[in-house]
């Protein structure tokens, strides 16, 4: 989806169809649960219908709704609340289909138990950077970090990838 500083954001359909895989990702990548980041995601897409409207540059969209999955994320886990849980039904309807060629990848079993074991705070960057393809400064952006930080925590999350991955080969 490209879009112009300038313009406005993009219809909502549009914002769920380009962006509701990347985030859902994300947030399993945070929740470590399906269902979780399936109810994450739909409340990102929620605030978004009720402030997305207020964002002045259509270029940030991206951002914004990393940014605010994040916070939103940060603030159910602050209130020590689990995020609550939709019927399995309510959530069909609700959430546009995944096809399974892209829940295989996803859920590329060695690489996700792998990232899982990774501590959040290097977890979080290296999902950004390598899922979600986001450049270090939307990075910063989103975890509200300095650059160097970033880099820092991108470093030393690839080295514990590394490990859990050779741990993971050796069993």
């Amino acid at each position: 989806m490209s879009t112009d500083s300038d313009s406005a954001p993009p219809p909502f359909h549009e914002l769920v169809d380009a962006y509701y895989i990347p985030l859902y990702r994300f947030a399993h990548s945070l929740t470590g649960n399906e269902s979780d980041a399936a109810d994450l995601t739909q409340d990102v897409f929620l605030i978004w219908a009720r402030k997305g409207g207020d964002l002045r540059e259509a270029s940030k969209v991206k951002s914004w709704l990393f940014t605010t999955l994040y916070r939103e994320f940060l603030r159910q886990r602050k209130r020590g609340r689990r995020m609550t849980s939709q019927e399995p039904e309510v959530l069909d309807a609700l959430t546009p289909a995944i096809p399974a060629s892209q829940v295989r990848d996803l859920d590329a079993r060695h690489a996700v138990e792998a990232i899982q074991e990774i501590d959040a705070i290097f977890r979080e960057p290296l999902t950004l950077f390598y899922v979600e393809d986001l450049s270090y400064r939307e990075i910063a952006e989103v975890l509200d970090l300095p650059i160097g930080t970033v880099m820092s925590r991108l470093s030393r999350g690839k080295d514990q990838l590394k490990n859990a991955l050779r741990q993971k080969s050796r069993n």
